[in-house]
């Protein structure tokens, strides 16, 4: 691929000695002396030449994307620990991300982003991870990311006003905002500094001044959704297959442009959080449904889009030595940007009749000029009809040929004579065909360059053989590929007229280049609007497959008939649905039911209806109501763990002591089990401790339990719910044996069934004699311990008085009822209480 093309650093190898280098084992080259710039790799002292720099990243990074991103983290010393300062930057996307944060001693947000980014490479200082002395930062991003290249770099080389010197050179005067956001943010700033001056190493190439997107991400406007828990959710991979598509990201996407397939993953990683913005996307996916024209019109131009973010990046980079194949690459990237700016007229003219609001607001960024003058600047030194085809040959051919006549004439003499040349080059075949009376014909390949290729069947050649004149000889099935010493000095002629040719366009190009650079701000645009749009069309084509509605935002959690994104596409039908209502007066809700009834499915599809929504894309649901949800956390039993049960305890302990001291009023929990790694009193013991420490907080809650002892909390704490999945009983036809049929319904209260481990068990293959010992044992111990819980009157009636008063409060701030109805409501309202209240009397006077 001619993207990412590292100027050739064989030449300049002596003073680009890194010593970092890929994870890739076997590349044992050692270098002699080092670079100032790096001063030892992590755990490795075998110092290999930057040759082996392709590596395939983190295990978080998805099927179809490489890691193209470094990164850079740096943490205050002394009294500062705990602030740190990150700058990545993509190498097929010229737009560097600056972060400072404060996080606590879990650094579960550097952790988080890190995992979004998906780095190649990370870079820290040297004074982080000195041998016995690492810090605590250092050593959790080693054991999180594995697989990911870890280079150390001297610490003078963090300095932040060095970075923002680079800022203020390289950043595009559009983004010219970024220095009031980071003057002050001294680690990011020496983050950047250390990240471009490395870039700037391994690339073997210089950003052009003013050509960069600089932006400040802090870590408030998006939701925050912890690794482990994008990782229980099936976010953007599958648990059990990396490759397989089962995953919220499988189902979400349907775009048609890398950038888009980016942008859609880092939304459904980092959710947003205002309602505004979250609306007015939806308002688009609503006309992209209504207005057919408008979407197959859209979805058309954007597919024919290329990677503009990986083009810009590769414009805006001046490599430090000119080689015929930066010279290629160059050129190659102008045809693509004359392809890109091309689609520029099409897409505004798909957008011309549309109506809402962020549309228009994008039509208008492409009625700027300076599309228009970059065009023109480049037709007036290249053809109109060259553009980006498929195929190596005609792809070179568009090269050749990229600069109109008369622009150059020696250019002009070069071309005649590659022409001839290849004219030749056929005409001689030609006569070889002749002379051995063979149906051979000219192929070409980009490693090859020009050859021979024939199919024939090896009895119609002579002694079953080729002529001696031909070498390399291949065959694939009745296909000969072969050449012959003559045709290698001609395609050697070829070539040689060939980097003339390219010399020559390549000087061209680059002062095409010096001119359009100071317009090139304006592609930034594009590539922003053709991956939000791409995003917004793969929602809505979503949306057409399945019947998903639009979402509300209000104070409350409300979910009628909603059912899991991914289980539907795995059964290919839809599955069953639930209902889900939470209020900040019910705002925790205890689930129980058998194994297998459906508890963990109904909360993952939870969490992933509050993503999506939040993201802007339809919900699979009839109705569904959100509050907008800061912080996602699950905590999901891994029941196929492998692991001790001391560590799977210790695991689930870490997870929940994560919940409880990063959890605020506006986050949803779900916890999937807790406390099974121990025994039943203290499993009870930890999870009711827990319940109501996350009782007393406004967040909302969902718990799954086989503790059916923690149900009775409810009796304390007016604000909690219980919720059960329904199971039937089925005698078989034998009418011996009893089985229990799923319904996946979620009814009010809680379980009864009674013993439904043991029902599991009897339908294993375990011997009958150890079950009815089991059962007789169960029912001893349960006569003993269950010493349940009763509700007295005055406890019912305080929570009837509860459950009004929250109603009442909802209805003032949410009603969208007329006066008639909001009467009978409220009559209803009062109907219920008084008889919640007389329930507990009349059991009194019995």
């Amino acid at each position: 691929s001619y993207f990412g093309d590292k100027s050739s650093c064989v030449e300049n190898a002596n003073t680009l000695n890194l010593t970092s280098s890929s994870s890739v084992r076997g590349l044992n080259s050692t270098c002699v002396g080092k670079t100032p710039l790096s001063s030892g790799r992590s755990g490795c002292r075998s110092h290999t030449p930057f040759m082996g720099y392709s590596v395939t990243s983190s295990s978080a990074v998805s099927a179809h994307t490489v890691a193209s991103v470094i990164v850079a983290v740096v943490e205050g010393r002394g009294l500062a620990r705990g602030e740190v300062g990150m700058a990545s930057i993509d190498l097929k996307n010229p737009e560097m991300i600056l972060s400072q944060f404060a996080d606590n001693t879990t650094y579960a947000k550097v952790i988080t982003k890190l995992k979004i980014l998906t780095p190649l490479e990370i870079i820290m200082s040297n004074t982080a991870c000195d041998a016995g002395n690492t810090t605590k930062l250092f050593s959790l991003i080693t054991e999180h990311f594995k697989n990911v290249t870890f280079t150390t770099v001297q610490r003078k080389y963090f300095n932040e006003t060095k970075g923002l010197e680079y800022i203020e050179q390289l950043c595009a005067s559009e983004f010219s905002t970024i220095f009031m956001e980071v003057q002050s943010k001294y680690y990011c700033l020496a983050a950047a500094a250390a990240l471009l001056k490395y870039v700037e190493f391994i690339q073997n190439a210089v950003y052009a001044p003013k050509s960069l997107k600089v932006r400040f991400q802090g870590s408030e406007k998006t939701a925050m959704i912890d690794s482990s828990s994008a990782q229980n959710l099936e976010l953007v991979i599958n648990n059990r297959d990396s490759r397989n598509g089962h995953t919220l990201l499988g189902v979400l996407n349907y775009t048609k442009t890398p950038g888009g397939s980016r942008r859609l993953r880092s939304n459904i990683l980092e959710p947003l959080v205002d309602a505004e913005t979250i609306n007015t996307r939806l308002d688009c996916v609503q006309e992209l449904l209504q207005d057919e024209e408008l979407f197959f019109g859209l979805q058309a131009v954007i597919s024919k889009f290329l990677d503009t973010e990986q083009l810009l990046s590769v414009l805006v980079q001046i490599p430090k030595q000119d080689t015929v194949k930066t010279a290629e690459s160059k050129i190659t990237n102008l045809i693509y940007l004359k392809h890109t700016l091309e689609l520029v007229e099409p897409l505004k003219a798909a957008l011309r009749s549309c109506n809402t609001q962020l549309l228009k607001a994008y039509y208008n960024s492409l009625e700027d000029t300076r599309f228009g003058i970059i065009l023109e600047k480049i037709t007036s030194v290249i053809n109109d009809d060259t553009r980006y085809t498929k195929g190596c040959l005609s792809m070179r051919t568009q090269k050749c040929y990229a600069v109109k006549p008369n622009v150059n004439e020696f250019l002009d003499i070069a071309r005649r004579t590659y022409t001839e040349i290849v004219d030749d080059i056929a005409g001689m075949i030609t006569q070889l065909a002749e002379k051995y009376s063979l149906p051979m014909k000219t192929s070409f390949s980009s490693a090859r360059g020009f050859f021979i290729q024939m199919n024939a069947d090896c009895s119609t050649l002579p002694n079953g053989q080729l002529p001696s004149e031909f070498t390399k000889i291949t065959k694939m099935k009745n296909t000969y590929s072969f050449t012959s010493a003559d045709l290698i000095k001609m395609n050697e002629r070829c070539q040689e007229s060939l980097r003339e040719i390219y010399h020559m366009t390549y000087l061209i190009v680059c002062k095409l280049l010096n001119e359009i650079y100071e317009h090139i701000h304006c592609l930034y645009k594009l590539s922003d609007i053709v991956s939000m749009l791409d995003m917004l069309l793969s929602f809505a084509h979503a949306c057409t497959l399945s019947d998903y509605v639009r979402p509300e935002f209000t104070d409350t959690l409300a979910i009628k008939q909603g059912w899991h994104p991914i289980l539907e596409k795995i059964a290919m039908e839809k599955p069953v649905s639930n209902n889900t209502y939470l209020t900040e007066g019910n705002n925790f809700v205890i689930i129980t039911g058998p194994n297998m009834s459906g508890k963990s499915t109904y909360l993952k599809q939870i969490a992933l209806c509050q993503i999506m929504a939040q993201i802007g894309s339809y919900v699979p649901a009839e109705y569904c109501s959100f509050r907008i949800a800061e912080q996602i956390f699950t905590r999901i039993g891994m029941d196929d763990d492998i692991e001790t049960n001391a560590s799977t305890f210790m695991k689930e302990m870490k997870e929940i002591t994560y919940i409880i001291q990063n959890a605020n009023d506006k986050s949803l929990i779900i916890i999937d089990e807790l406390g099974r790694g121990t025994s039943a009193e203290e499993g009870i013991g930890i999870c009711y401790a827990a319940c109501e420490y996350l009782l007393n907080l406004k967040a909302f809650t969902l718990f799954a339990t086989h503790f059916l002892e923690l149900c009775h909390i409810d009796a304390l704490y007016p604000n909690v719910e219980n919720y059960h999945f329904e199971v039937q009983h089925v005698r078989s036809s034998a009418g011996n044996k009893e089985k229990i049929a799923y319904t996946y319904t979620l009814s009010k209260g809680y379980t009864e069934e009674k013993n439904y481990g043991l029902k599991a068990a009897e339908v294993s293959s375990l011997p009958s004699s150890i079950i009815l010992d089991a059962k007789e044992i169960t029912s001893h111990i349960a006569k003993q311990i269950l010493h349940r819980q009763k509700s007295t009157p005055e406890m019912m009636k305080q929570r009837a008085a509860y459950q009004l008063a929250m109603r009442l409060v909802q209805t003032a701030r949410n009603s969208r009822l007329d006066p008639d109805s909001l009467r009978v409501y409220l009559k209803a309202l009062k109907k219920k209480y008084e008889a919640s209240c007389a329930t507990p009397r009349k059991n009194d006077e019995q």
